[in-house]
């Protein structure tokens, strides 16, 4: 009778295994702060006028978390770069890793609310640690000097440990937003150190819609004219 038993308390054990799987599963992606998103086979590859579609893929399988390498996204606004992030950050949880994807304002509001030098330790600890690449989505704001030091903070902990980081500032910028170019540079020489860089080019997707619906005018002379939005820069 006892090894009668033993085929079904083995198939308990898998059960419990497999939901005990499951379960941390739900809990990484509730805490990844990841939300609703659009999946990835919604996205329109040949919309952007430029995109290294095989590097974005090579991010959706993970491959620069992989090799401890930082991921830079940079587009304009309406390009997709945040529904390309989403993906790539829900592709970490299955796959076993503590994903954060939040704003950088959302990062550092968290971070500066902390009301005691301990309790900012512990949580730069948290969002920095080794176990839990921190998915930054986006840098666009401006910064006072406390918030930009937090920033560089946080990326110097996670430096070379496999960051996302999407922005619609190109680099020349954030000497800008950050108001002190000697701390933009500190943060993206650690960034970029070993970074893998996917710039993405076009008009905005939003856009398309409209630009399908948007009937042909005739101006003067009856020549037909088309309606043409500037490419984002």
């Amino acid at each position: 009778l006892g090894l009668a038993r033993q085929p079904g308390r083995g198939l308990i054990r898998v059960g419990r295994a497999v939901w005990g799987t499951r379960l941390a599963r739900e809990r990484r992606l509730l805490r990844s702060r990841l939300g609703r998103f659009t999946p990835m086979d919604a996205f329109d590859w040949a919309w952007p006028k430029r995109i290294d579609r095989a590097a974005a893929e090579a991010a959706l399988h993970l491959e620069f978390l992989a090799a401890g390498r930082n991921l830079v996204l940079v587009a304009a606004q309406g390009l997709g770069k945040t529904l390309i992030a989403q993906n790539i950050a829900h592709q970490g949880v299955p796959a076993g890793h503590h994903v954060l994807f939040t704003t950088a304002a959302q990062l550092l509001l968290d971070l500066g609310s902390q009301d005691s030098a301990r309790g900012l330790a512990r949580r730069l600890t948290y969002t920095a640690s080794a176990g839990s690449p921190s998915w930054t989505n986006s840098v666009t704001s401006s910064y006072d000097a406390r918030t930009a030091d937090l920033l560089f903070q946080v990326v110097s902990r996670r430096y070379e440990r496999g960051p996302m980081i999407t922005s619609n500032q190109n680099f020349g910028s954030w000497g800008d937003v950050f108001g002190d170019r000697i701390i933009a540079t500190a943060i993206l020489d650690r960034i970029l150190h070993h970074a893998i860089t996917l710039n993405i080019r076009g008009n905005s997707y939003r856009l398309k819609d409209k630009l399908k619906a948007r009937p042909p005018q005739i101006g003067r002379g009856h020549h037909l004219n088309t309606w043409r939005v500037g490419t984002f820069r």
